[in-house]
């Protein structure tokens, strides 16, 4: 079986078109039609079905979609082993929204440039999916919370930054009590099905404050402007910039200890990709320290 047959399956379903996939694989429309029918020939049943210019993976095709990707990831992997050589190859991250945006690109870029013959694959996603991803082996790494739980002894993971929680107020209410804000204000409530959530929650449970509950959602961004837009106040992380443009905010400590949220990294211990694993948090480690050493 050609694993290149294997490839162009994989892109038709992730472009959704046999044109789409063309475009990415630099071949015909027809080139692409004809290897998914010759693989499908081999496998033995139908992968793809057409309807029109799109197209939509089979029941057959979905059962095979997963090993495909793990097979030519593995395939891709095969020179880097060979040759012993720790610069080559697919690293395969997992990584939160806030992640995502503030502290990956930085590391990315970093690392890109001293290991350029590398790809990486990026799967955004929550801490508790991506902590299962690692787990299970489909990521090798991914930028998460610190779990609530032992982690498994096939996975290590190394703090990169805290983040403490702070109450978020448009910035005319500067130099208020954080309490008396989180009392008397209308409540925008970080989302308690997330872990950040949950330590707010917390919190507020702590200070025997009882909320004004407005809104509750997950997006840090969205609670950040609809704080500036004058809605309520917030009980949020500290969390990374980039923030969205243009927001008149002010971030105001609490004023009794709490446990802040912890970023970090969490890998698994047997991924085949484990010198890029290493590269990757050497990358981290040295772009967090020019973050702080520039007061980020």
């Amino acid at each position: 079986m050609d694993t290149q047959f294997l490839n162009t399956f994989v892109a038709v379903v992730d472009h959704g078109s046999m044109a789409a996939a063309a475009r990415v694989l630099n071949i015909t429309p027809a080139a692409v039609a004809q290897q998914i029918r010759t693989l499908e020939r081999e496998i033995g049943a139908p992968l793809i079905a057409r309807a029109g210019r799109t197209v939509s993976v089979t029941e057959p095709g979905s059962r095979i979609l997963q090993r495909a990707r793990d097979l030519l990831r593995d395939v891709a992997d095969l020179g880097a082993v060979a040759n012993d050589d720790a610069t080559a190859g697919e690293l395969r991250l997992g990584a939160g929204t806030n992640a995502l945006t503030g502290m990956l690109p930085d590391i990315l870029a970093r690392m890109v440039e001293k290991f350029p013959r590398i790809k990486v694959f990026i799967k955004p996603g929550y801490s508790p999916e991506l902590h299962r991803c690692v787990e299970s082996g489909e990521l090798d790494a991914a930028i998460v919370l610190q779990a609530p739980f032992i982690l498994p002894k096939t996975c290590d993971w190394e703090l990169l930054r805290e983040e403490p929680l702070v109450v978020l107020a448009p910035a005319c209410m500067a130099g208020r009590d954080p309490h008396e804000l989180l009392a008397s204000q209308p409540l925008i409530r970080y989302d308690r099905q997330q872990w950040g959530g949950r330590q707010a929650d917390q919190y507020l449970r702590l200070a025997g404050i009882v909320p004004r509950e407005r809104f509750e959602l997950n997006a840090l961004n969205a609670i950040a402007v609809m704080v500036d837009r004058g809605l309520g106040v917030s009980l949020v992380p500290d969390w990374a910039r980039p923030w969205p443009e243009g927001l008149q905010l002010v971030r105001i400590p609490l004023p009794r200890a709490f446990e802040p949220r912890r970023i970090g990294i969490v890998w698994s211990r047997s991924t085949i990709r484990i010198r890029l694993v290493t590269a990757f948090l050497q990358e981290a480690r040295a772009a967090m320290h020019t973050h702080q050493g520039a007061g980020c």
